[in-house]
């Protein structure tokens, strides 16, 4: 005990206070691990999306007052945190009378032969300087990307560029 107290640089009556208090623990540790086991419980409940003001939510609504950041404190606690959703930002305006090219694969994407279709997406990322867009060529039988752009601005270059680069 003396040596393990020195290398942990703690003391030998620290150690045996730790020793009684593992085998009874007070009330107080008692109602946090049933408190952590009721967050555990919510956080799971979720599928891991609930961070600390929904579980907070949750637990009066089960009857158990906490504060929000004593809810926090004890997901901290327990390695778990919520999902923030990311904000949306609409990247194209839709035109109601525009006409639209007839659907070639009739919405049957998954494809049995390489280079028989290729699909293509924009989608903007957020990096230091603002947004940029990102322009992916793809083929759907390998999933495999095929060309790529990035632009500081969405116009039709950035797609025939990824398409070029295919």
């Amino acid at each position: 005990i003396n040596r393990m107290a020195r290398l942990l640089k703690v003391s030998r009556s620290g150690y045996y206070k730790w020793i009684e208090l593992q085998k009874n623990p007070s009330g107080a540790a008692i109602c946090r691990e049933k408190l952590k086991a009721k967050i555990l419980y919510f956080h799971s409940k979720s599928h891991g999306v609930y961070g600390s003001p929904r579980i907070t939510a949750d637990l009066f609504d089960a009857g158990i007052k906490l504060n929000h950041n004593t809810v926090a404190s004890y997901m901290r606690d327990l390695g778990i945190c919520g999902i923030s959703p990311r904000l949306f930002k609409t990247t194209t305006i839709s035109d109601p009378k525009a006409k639209y090219p007839e659907d070639l694969v009739k919405r049957h994407f998954s494809q049995e032969k390489l280079n028989a279709l290729w699909t293509s997406d924009i989608t903007y990322l957020k990096i230091g300087t603002g947004d940029v867009y990102l322009s992916a060529i793809r083929d759907e039988c390998s999933s495999r990307v095929l060309g790529w752009a990035l632009a500081y601005n969405m116009r039709t270059e950035i797609v025939t560029d990824a398409l070029y680069q295919a």
